[in-house]
């Protein structure tokens, strides 16, 4: 199904085949029916915007200039950036319509959807990691919520994606609509490439010092990329990641038998729980058992799912304030794969539960650790 997925995008001078593509995704056919907001998106439903982010992408000279499988990747992000829109449409006080959340959902969304698709590893991430973000250069500039500064946005941005296809879907996002504020936001979007081009990361990642100062600096320490900061002694600890039934176990008995093992599985048969059941008391043991051995500074491994950056933070946050070197391990299969190895499995998690943590599915990102293995077919 990959080749048909690949063939959406259309050759040097070939037009979009629309209908294709609502068959191939056709989850797209609920765009028609989200509408989005009079003010920004005068030209009305969802799926009337995208094919208007795919003309104006498609006419781009940066776009056309790409390599083919760069292309594919943006391409493939124009036609999913707002997946998700139609099911997170709220009205403010005004009657407005807004969509909360959609680009972080969509990505999810986008992540299953190509994953059943057979979409290859580092085409699939490329792409949810774009729609992920694809607001962000809008106001990178200024105005950022999270309250940093324009250079760090660029600099973490370039560690997680490339940033020239970056700008290159935010362009089409704001020239495929109808609204009266796109040329301010065009003007941002160049001054984030023209940043980007100043910090050397403009389609590759900024460089530091190392791989501690740059884990360092992603998590908020007021350090300079080009200067190490100095590594306090640590635990190496290493964190696995990735679905059940992936082969988590199995990698860590045929790569690291030696090493103790921090398991959620373990602990719950130990105290004789099923999965869902007192998550609190396995998690409090087995927290207290990696505190032991992050005081001793000896290293091992932290067995568990961890999938997504919230569930990841609780550990990491664990992990760096102990002054923990971290590396994550993360391995996933295709889900029929999974399904058939979870049923296979002495284990209290079923498919429908397992199927259901796939809705916060997001995979390890390179500024989160010192380093990440993506072990996937």
């Amino acid at each position: 199904m990959w080749n048909q997925i690949e063939a959406l995008t259309p050759l040097p001078g070939g037009q979009p085949d629309f209908q294709a593509c609502l068959d191939a995704f056709p989850v797209l056919e609920r765009a028609k029916t989200a509408f989005q907001s009079a003010i920004y998106h005068r030209e009305g439903d969802t799926w009337t915007h995208t094919k208007m982010v795919i003309e104006e992408l498609l006419d781009m000279p940066g776009y056309q200039a790409l390599a083919r499988g760069d292309q594919v990747k943006v391409f493939l992000a124009a036609l999913l950036h707002d997946i998700s829109k139609y099911r997170t449409e709220v009205r403010d006080e005004t009657g407005d319509i807004k969509h909360p959340g959609h680009s972080r959902k969509g990505a999810i969304e986008a992540r299953i959807a190509l994953w059943d698709a057979g979409v290859p590893f580092d085409v699939r991430e490329a792409v949810c990691r774009m729609i992920a973000v694809h607001q962000v250069p809008f106001w990178a500039m200024g105005g950022s919520k999270r309250q940093v500064s324009p250079e760090f946005v660029v600099r973490e941005l370039s560690w997680q994606l490339d940033i020239r296809l970056l700008a290159l879907l935010a362009e089409a996002d704001i020239r495929g609509r109808i609204c009266d504020d796109a040329s301010p936001i065009i003007d941002n979007i160049e001054l984030f490439r023209e940043l980007a081009r100043e910090e050397n990361c403009f389609g590759r990642p900024r460089d530091f010092a190392d791989a501690h100062t740059a884990v360092s600096y992603f998590r908020g320490a007021s350090v300079h990329p080009d200067y190490p900061l100095f590594q306090e002694p640590g635990s190496h600890v290493i964190v696995m990641s990735g679905p059940p039934a992936a082969g988590k176990n199995t990698w860590v008995e045929s790569n690291h038998p030696d090493l103790p093992v921090i398991s959620l599985d373990d602990a719950r048969e130990e105290l004789g729980l099923r999965h869902g059941k007192n998550e609190g008391k396995v998690s409090h043991m087995a927290i207290d058992r990696a505190k032991d051995l992050l005081r001793a500074k000896a290293p091992f491994v932290w067995n568990a799912t961890h999938m997504s950056e919230q569930t990841r933070e609780k550990t990491l946050g664990l992990l760096y304030s102990y002054n923990a070197q971290v590396e994550v391990v993360y391995l996933e299969r295709p889900r029929r794969e999974l399904l058939a190895r979870n049923s296979r499995r002495d284990t209290s998690l079923n498919n429908k539960t397992l199927q259901a943590m796939l809705s916060k599915w997001e995979p390890p990102l390179p500024t989160e650790v010192h380093a990440v293995r993506y072990l996937v077919d």
